[in-house]
Formats: structure tokens, sequence, C-alpha cells
């Protein structure tokens, strides 16, 4: 079994703790913010999951490698997967939904500019 903690600076004053537990195929991870600790989704432990040294205080940034040889093959580098792969489909469908409101919105000035008055039914 193997444990790896980084301190986390978030939002709040006190840093966050974010520990990853290997043992055997299991990989758990836990913060001490308030989503991690209500067990919901935390950008802390995603961002360390990500590579992502930004915010971490306790200095040992090369560790992140490590985590990375713990997900692999793990049910948690399943789930990880999906949920990158629908933010991804998230982020399209919001860059489309914008254009469609921007298409949408010209086609209302257009009605406008054209001249033409149409009478409520």
């Amino acid at each position: 079994m193997g444990e790896i903690s980084f301190l986390v600076q978030g939002s709040a004053e006190e840093p966050y703790r974010v520990t990853f537990r290997k043992n055997g195929n299991s990989l758990n991870a836990y913060c001490t913010c308030p989503a991690g600790e209500n067990g919901q989704y935390c950008k802390h432990r995603i961002k360390i999951l990500g590579g992502i040294t930004h915010g971490i205080i306790s200095g040992n940034e090369a560790e992140l490698q490590v985590v990375a040889l713990w997900l692999q093959g793990t049910d948690m580098e399943s789930a990880l997967n999906a949920f990158n792969d629908a933010e991804e489909q998230y982020e399209r469908a919001k860059l489309e939904l914008a254009g469609a409101k921007k298409r949408l919105a010209r086609t209302f000035l257009e009605m406008k500019t054209s001249g033409s008055k149409r009478k409520a039914p």
C-alpha cells in the first residue's frame, strides 16, 4: 500500500490536503475541501490527476508522476476518462449553443431591417 499527500492552496485560507492511496489495483483519492469531505466532485483531485501543479504548496510536485502511474488500469482512470470526454462534449455544446444564439439574433435583426411588418395573429 502506498500513500501520497499534497497540500493545495484553494479558496480557503487554510490549504486543503489531497491524499491518494494505492492498494493493489485500487486507487482512492481524498480531499479536505468541503466538496471532497462530502464525497462530491472536487477540482483539487481532478487537477492533480491531470498533472496540474498550480496550487500545490507542499513542494512535492514530482510525486504527480507516481500518482499518474498508480492511476493506470484502475476504475478511477476509466471514470476520469469518461469525465474528460463528457466535459469536452459539454464545451463543444456550449460553443454550438452560442453560435446558434448569434445566428438567431441575426435573423431578428434581418426581420427588423427588411422592413417587413407582420401583424400579430
